[in-house]
């Protein structure tokens, strides 16, 4: 897929973003549902009351009077995360996985000072890093714990699994390690890497940086050869089970590996990326196609997912 033609990437099936907007989001996603996946604190209350595991929420800062206790509100703890409730692509989040003296640390061990955390809450309160610029929320979370058989893969912050569904049917992952030129975050755009995964087992077929094929960690030199995603019946299962949660159609779902309750929900994306096609040098279009086959042929929550694992297996 890199640096291909249009046309050798039509014949790939690739798809791409008017297709996506047209043929998907807007066709299969009510705009009246958007607010659950936009606003993080709504997605969170929806899949706790659907038992589904997220991140310990540990404060919400809602209006700039109250930015002056931030770091009042922070003593408690010693690692979270700060991120916007309508933030979207990774911007405004900042992780915390440590304390010295009165300064905070970031996995990369720079020091960041009271007053720079609490200018980024300000700055997450007036819509600088949310969708639209408006005016947001700022949401304190407690850290993942990741699993450690993937603390190999990531360096300097958490790893986390895109899985695409449609109409209850897991499509297509990847998992996204964060490098020290990601900053830590698991972000695609600024360095991280994505790893493309055989929707049948969740191991590794491979690996992508800055838009060039990998085969190792660039700050580790783990080779992703080994990577195999644990619980990943319990991934897809959680990533399904998002699309009914939500009534959107077509998603994203962002999901990390906790030591201790395996699979975590970090987010919903109802216009999810395309860069996960690149992930897993594989189109969407035919995968899209056989999804659309088994959620007519089923409405069997299960079926969908082993059909999926069956069908859209190994990497084809």
């Amino acid at each position: 897929m890199l640096f291909r033609s249009p046309a050798a990437l039509r014949r790939m099936g690739v798809l791409g973003m008017n297709e996506r907007n047209v043929g998907y989001i807007g066709r299969y996603n009510p705009r009246r549902n958007y607010p659950l996946v936009d606003n993080k604190l709504l997605t969170k209350s929806r899949a706790q009351s659907r038992a589904i595991p997220v991140p310990q929420l540990y404060a919400v800062v809602e209006y700039q009077h109250q930015v002056a206790r931030s770091n009042e509100l922070l003593v408690p703890y010693q690692g979270f995360v700060i991120k916007p409730a309508q933030g979207s692509g990774g911007r405004g989040i900042l992780v915390v996985q440590g304390r010295r003296g009165d300064n905070y640390l970031k996995a990369s061990g720079m020091e960041i000072s009271p007053d720079e955390v609490a200018r980024h809450i300000s700055n997450i309160l007036a819509g600088l890093h949310s969708l639209g610029g408006r005016n947001d929320t700022a949401m304190v979370e407690a850290l993942i714990d990741f699993d450690p058989c993937l603390a190999k893969f990531s360096y300097e912050g958490v790893p986390d699994i895109r899985v695409i569904a449609f109409r209850g049917v897991p499509v297509m992952a990847m998992m996204r390690c964060a490098t020290h030129a990601s900053d830590g975050k698991a972000n695609l755009h600024q360095g991280a890497v994505g790893v493309g995964l055989d929707i049948a087992t969740g191991s590794a077929l491979r690996a992508v940086q800055h838009g060039q094929l990998v085969d190792a960690h660039p700050d580790t030199g783990a080779s992703f050869d080994s990577l195999q995603i644990p619980h990943w019946e319990r991934v897809l299962d959680l990533a399904a089970s998002c699309v009914e949660m939500t009534g959107l159609q077509y998603l994203g779902a962002d999901i990390v590996l906790d030591r201790q309750q395996g699979p975590v929900l970090l987010e919903l994306n109802a216009r999810p990326g395309l860069a996960i096609q690149v992930a897993n040098q594989a189109g969407l279009r035919d995968r899209l196609a056989i999804a659309a086959e088994i959620a007519a042929a089923t409405d069997d929550h299960d079926e969908k997912i082993e059909a999926a694992r069956a069908r859209l297996g190994g990497g084809g």
